[in-house]
Parts: structure tokens; C-alpha cells; sequence
């Protein structure tokens, strides 16, 4: 998601939790603590163990119901290894360094992991910034790290874990520090050893290295992410997964033209656990900031030329952001795009963009109780894919 977004967050207030369950809104399932009271003319209906929702009750209805991925996707499928959100909030106010916390960031809300995990997603995507964790004022990179912001990344990382969750720790600066372009590999790779040590003996910590490079050259880029996956391994940390993102925002519908595909396919990990990190979006620009969506197939078009590139370089791939409106276009839209995935069988898995507790109404916003991708998105084109 393009920093623009993160500016207009901060003054969005929350919804408060209703009395009742709206439709298509969760009510019950394994780990669920909220109401099973479903709004008037809908009944709470059991979809699997982790997640019951309610339905419309009404024959007149014209809601449409959540269907299965076997009656959405053809073919045979791989179950995704990694399927969740980002947990936004810890990069917002990003032009207020270091910032206030509850004023200019904030940490994730532990009912919201309590949320997805209760249904069967188990991967959140944490942004946080580089400035914060590392101040320019005392060092920069090669600086202390500051022990509360990075204490806030620990204790998140922790509450994700100890559910049995995944967590994809993502410095969200575009391959900008400080106001510039991060050019330097000895640098980042530094950085990353250092970071990575606080975390290495936790399996189900995933790093994301840099979040959507963009204006750089792509083998700029690889190059840095190969320092970058060289760091995390003189770590210590030899079990986790890595993602490297590309050049170009990292988008999947770029990958073939931006240069990314030339550079990447020598991606070299010696823990042989390293995948590439794509985004995309399915507005006119890819970027996220319309609900109008080009076509209801645009997603699985729009994911095609990587997926045979990831085939071509026996790599992995996976979606660590994708969001879309709340029409029909778009949750067919997003249906194909988890379809193409599934099928492919080089994709672990794909992160919803976003949840976060500062969101308010921003269309994609998938935050419980009451964010507006909650009440069609969720039970219409994700929760088939778990």
C-alpha cells in the first residue's frame, strides 16, 4: 500500500462493537468471543469449526451466500501454507519521526488476532518503520535499536506466535531511510543481522525485508535483498522463511516488465527458505486507493505472467498484499485471483491489505467487528480459500 494511504488513517475512529451481528458478520466458531445474536432476518449457520455467520434467513434476500472454493475454483488446488492480513499500524504517521505512540502509531489490537485466528487464518503482515526501531538520532542503522519501539514489534510478534500464528515482520519504507534511497548492502545486511538476532529462536517469525521498492533499479534491489537474506542468515535464524520484494511497488502485474524477472530468479538462500514477495491490487493503477475494480477477472489476469515466471524459476511466491472493493465485481475478482494461486501450486499463500484499528471506513479495511471488507469480502472471497 502506497504511503498516501497511511497519512489519511491516523484520523479515522474506530466503530464500536453492535449488540447484534450484521449479515454476512461472524457469530460464533472456535476461539469466538463476541455475540451469536444475528441482526433481524438472519440466522447464525455453522461454516466450518472456526467460523459460524449469519445469513440471510430471508428466500428474498439478494445477498448473495458465501460458496466453497470447490464450487469457485476448478481444478486441483494447494491449500495456502500462509493465509491472513496485514496488521497495520505501527508505520502510520510516517512523516513524524519518532512519533508518539497512540498519537501518531499504533500496535495491533490483540482481539483483532484473536478475530482471524478464531476462523483459520493464521499469517499477519506487521509493518513497522526503520526510523523508529533505528533513529537517525542516535546512529541510524548502525545505531542502538530503540528498546520501546522495538519491545511494542517483540510483544506483537509474541501475542501472533503464542496463537500459533505466523508473523511477517515488515519495515514499510519502500527502500527509504531518512528521507533516501537505501543503496548501501553492507549497511542493510548489518541491519538485518542485527534485527534478525532478536528473533531467531522463534520458527514462526517470517521477515519481510523490504516493503514495495520502488524508482530504483531492480537489480539495485536484488541486490540489496541478497544482503538482506545473507544478514538474516549469519543470524542465526536458519528455520524461517524470507521474502524479497522487487522493484516497482513489488507488483505482481509488473513483475515481467519492470525488470524484476530478469534480476530475481538468482535468488540465492542457503537455507534453500526464501520466497518472493508480490502486492497487487485490482483498481485502474493497482494501487489500492479505488473500490471500483477494471473486471471481475482482472485478478487472476492480472497474476498470470508471475505465476508462469515463478514456475519458469522453480520459486515460490506469495501475495503478501491484495485488496479490492466490496462489489461483485470485485469479490469475483478476488475469487480468481486466490483460484489462480491455489492452482498453481507456487504460491504459499496471500495476505489481506489491511487490518489495523486507526482504519475507520477506508474501504478495504477488513478490522473487526465492523470494518467495511468484513461483511462480504471476508465470507464471500476469503474465507472459501482457508
Amino acid at each position: 500500500m502506497k504511503s498516501v494511504i497511511l497519512s489519511l488513517a491516523v484520523a479515522l475512529a474506530s466503530a464500536a462493537p453492535a449488540m447484534s451481528v450484521v449479515v454476512w458478520g461472524q457469530c460464533g466458531g472456535s476461539g469466538y468471543g463476541g455475540s451469536t445474536v444475528c441482526d433481524a432476518g438472519s440466522t447464525c449457520v455453522k461454516v466450518n469449526d472456526y467460523y459460524s455467520q449469519c445469513q440471510p434467513s430471508s428466500a428474498t434476500s439478494t445477498a448473495t451466500a458465501p460458496t466453497s472454493s470447490s464450487s469457485i475454483c476448478s481444478g486441483t488446488r494447494t491449500k495456502f501454507k500462509f493465509f491472513g492480513v496485514n496488521e497495520s499500524g505501527a508505520e502510520f504517521g510516517n512523516t513524524v519521526i519518532p512519533g508518539a505512540l497512540g498519537t501518531d502509531y499504533t500496535w495491533p489490537s490483540p482481539s483483532s488476532i484473536d478475530y482471524f485466528i478464531g476462523q483459520g487464518f493464521n499469517t499477519f503482515r506487521v509493518p513497522f518503520l526503520m526510523e523508529r526501531v533505528s533513529p537517525p538520532s542516535t546512529g541510524g542503522l548502525t545505531g542502538p535499536f530503540n528498546q520501546t519501539y522495538l519491545s511494542g514489534l517483540k510483544d506483537t510478534v509474541s501475542y501472533i506466535t503464542g496463537k500459533g500464528g505466523y508473523a511477517a515482520i515488515d519495515p514499510h519504507n519502500f527502500m527509504i531511510y531518512n528521507g533516501a534511497t537505501l543503496t548501501d548492502t553492507s549497511a542493510f545486511q548489518a541491519w538485518w543481522q542485527k534485527l534478525a538476532t532478536e528473533f531467531k529462536s522463534n520458527d514462526h517469525v517470517i521477515f519481510d525485508l523490504q516493503n514495495e521498492p520502488h524508482d530504483i533499479p531492480a537489480q539495485t534491489v536484488f541486490n540489496l535483498m541478497q544482503a538482506g537474506v545473507n544478514g538474516v542468515r549469519a543470524a542465526g535464524a536458519t528455520s524461517q522463511l524470507i521474502l524479497v520484494e522487487g522493484t516497482s511497488w513489488t507488483g505482481a502485474w509488473t513483475w515481467t516488465t519492470s525488470g524484476n524477472s530478469n534480476a530475481f530468479g538468482a535468488i540465492k538462500d542457503p537455507n534453500n527458505n526464501v520466497a518472493i514477495e508480490m502486492h497487487q491490487y485490482l483498481d485502474s493503477d493497482g494501487s489500492g486507493t479505488s473500490a471500483t475494480c477494471v473486471s471481475s477477472t482482472i485478478g487472476a489476469e492480472r497474476l498470470q505472467n508471475a505465476t508462469a515466471w515463478l514456475k519458469q524459476n522453480n520459486l515460490k511466491g506469495l501475495l503478501g498484499e491484495i485488496g479490492a472493493g466490496s462489489n461483485a465485481a470485485c469479490i469475483s475478482a478476488v475469487q480468481g485471483a486466490l483460484c489462480e494461486m491455489q492452482q498453481s501450486g507456487v504460491w504459499l499463500g496471500a495476505l489481506w491489505w489491511a487490518a489495523g484499528p486507526w482504519w475507520g471506513t477506508y474501504y478495504q479495511s477488513i478490522e473487526p467487528p465492523s470494518g467495511p471488507a468484513i461483511a462480504s469480502i471476508l465470507p464471500q472471497a476469503l474465507v472459501p480459500f482457508l
